[in-house]
């Protein structure tokens, strides 16, 4: 198998973070082509001084096509691929009614690989090449997950959802299967070739006190651990949090009490702060998602995107599948672009590309690793057609310049936009 290869395109890679210049397109470079080699990139620049790299290696010319680094997924729940786009509720009748009935299923290993598979093909049909998913409550659920990406050589993060109350029989367990649960799956699959574990209690009104304190002694033995949760996410959420827990101080509170609030803590919506949490996810460096796909579609409310940027925290962007109504990072920048208007503040092509890849690749800690085009990082890759369709074509054709030319993709692009993906190395 051919393991050396030169992309020819428009390689678009980033210098820094487009949300703290003066203009977004300062912190970026476009090179003529990039070389991989043994799954990673080692140079961008023209084709003459690729080919000196690597004289042997197999050339792929994209032609005006752009090639990106895969996109990141920063939240998704995997077992909720077959219900995605289910109707008209919010967030815990839409539990209650659509999700908790489907994640019962995955106590059958079979079909938790089968939507493994699933999910993956649809994910990567997208251009997402990285995911960090909530399984169930089953051992079996994440096993299955992680067995498929890692036949793919694919990078994710995935952990076994813990809840041990206000779920139906059947669908819940305890704090110390949580805890045992949970480490055994550590210890099987945290490192293992291109695998991480995330500890994941689901959100606080699904676990109890007990819970909490378990699984946040649980990520003090494995401090290299991701953890994620839901923090946030509606008002009538807070309202039950607060009935829950009359004696943390707030929502973010019932995490840190319990010692779930950390620098490689993933926070997903995060969309109603009060002060003092914004201050302390800042403070420890947290990882916020944004969700936008799921935020308007359950009918959430509005994130902070400006706001938050401007103060300093790591924000990554998910399709939070199937809260979320579609698999398409594309669709999710779109997203982000529509909720950014609402709130005042539009964001540049260039900064919702690099959300769905370098900004989500910090949140999850793993910047210098996936989430850009340069030298030693892993070869995941995603090559745009600018012009998929006759409506985008018409569009980009007489566009100004690249970005110009980028935006009908992200706002109508579909997954006829990807033209090919890359994992690893690999051309999928």
């Amino acid at each position: 198998m051919v393991s050396e290869f030169i992309l020819r395109g428009h390689v678009l890679s980033f210098t820094g973070s487009p949300f703290t210049v003066p203009h977004p397109e300062e912190a970026t470079q476009i090179c003529a082509a990039l070389a991989i080699s043994q799954g990673k990139v080692v140079g961008t620049g023209t084709f003459e001084q690729m080919q000196a790299l690597l004289p042997e290696a197999g050339v792929i010319d994209h032609g005006d096509k752009l090639i990106v680094a895969g996109f990141v997924d920063a939240h998704v729940h995997y077992p909720q691929t077959a219900m995605i786009a289910s109707w008209g509720k919010r967030l815990i009748d839409w539990l209650n009614t659509y999700t908790f009935p489907e994640e019962m299923r995955f106590g059958d290993a079979a079909y938790a690989q089968e939507i493994s598979e699933r999910y993956l093909d649809l994910s990567a049909a997208n251009g997402t090449t990285t995911v960090c998913s909530f399984a169930t409550i089953h051992p079996e659920s994440v096993n299955a997950f992680f067995t498929a990406a890692q036949a793919r050589g694919q990078r994710v993060v995935a952990g076994k959802t813990c809840m041990d109350r206000n779920a139906p029989d059947g669908l819940r367990d305890t704090p110390q299967s949580a805890y045992d649960d949970s480490k055994a799956l550590i210890e099987r699959w945290h490192g293992v070739d291109r695998i991480e574990y995330a500890i994941t209690p689901r959100f606080s009104p699904t676990s109890t006190p007990d819970q909490l304190a378990a699984l946040g002694a649980l990520w003090a033995e494995h401090p290299t651990c991701l953890m994620q949760t839901h923090l946030s996410e509606q008002l009538d959420e807070i309202e039950w949090v607060k009935t829950l827990f009359p004696q943390a101080r707030d929502y973010l509170d019932t995490y840190e009490a319990f010692g779930l609030l950390g620098a490689r803590g993933l926070y997903g919506h995060a969309i109603h702060l009060e002060e003092r949490e914004r201050h302390r996810l800042r403070e420890l460096d947290a990882g916020l998602v944004h969700c936008p796909t799921s935020n308007t579609f359950i009918g959430s409310g509005l994130f902070d995107m400006q706001g938050l940027m401007a103060d300093g925290h790591r924000i990554g962007l998910a399709t939070d599948t199937g809260g979320g109504s579609s698999f398409s990072m594309l669709r999710t920048m779109a997203a982000a672009y529509e909720v950014g208007q609402l709130r005042g503040h539009p964001l540049h092509a260039a900064q919702l590309i690099w959300l769905a890849t370098q900004g989500s690749a910090r949140a999850m800690r793993m910047q210098d690793k996936i989430g850009n085009i340069a030298a030693d990082m892993e070869a995941d890759l995603v090559v745009l057609d600018l012009a998929s369709t006759p409506a985008i074509a018409q569009r980009s054709a007489c566009a100004a310049d690249l970005w110009e030319a980028l935006f009908p993709t992200i706002m109508m692009g579909d997954d006829r936009a990807i033209a090919e993906v890359w994992i690893n190395g690999q051309r999928q």
